[in-house]
């Protein structure tokens, strides 16, 4: 009994420390990727080392992107790559170059591009 109110207690806990919308360092931005809404929220997170190397565009290893396209939720982390910052789970990778029309790729297999924009519409984020 109290080991299930332990778990029950600890997934409240997760759930409440989750990231949303309101923790993000800056509003979500919107995307048409291959014609699908795509909405892409920045969160800084939490950050061991402050002195790291490459906090490019005030990013630091640590801080990730979560990326809400067609049926998909995204948590890419932070890559430490050089330049403009880049986002990627080994999987998935996102980086905005060029804000305007970022690049967004499946890494699996055949390496898949998707077509970017941002969306001009103002049209409600992707659910």
């Amino acid at each position: 009994m109290l080991r299930a109110l332990v778990v029950v207690a600890l997934g409240l806990v997760l759930l409440l420390k989750a990231p949303c919308a309101d923790a993000s360092s800056s509003a979500g931005q919107r995307f048409l990727c291959e014609g699908d809404p795509l909405e892409a929220i920045a969160f800084n997170g939490a950050v061991d080392a402050a002195d790291i190397p490459n906090s490019t565009a005030d990013t630091v290893p640590g801080a990730f992107l979560v990326l809400r396209w067609r049926q998909w939720n995204l948590q890419l982390p932070r890559t430490n790559n050089a330049g403009v910052p880049s986002y990627s789970d080994g999987r998935w990778w996102w980086q905005a170059r060029d804000p305007e029309h970022p690049d967004f790729a499946q890494l699996r297999g055949n390496v898949e591009h998707y077509s970017c924009q941002r969306d001009q519409s103002g049209q409600a984020s992707p659910e």
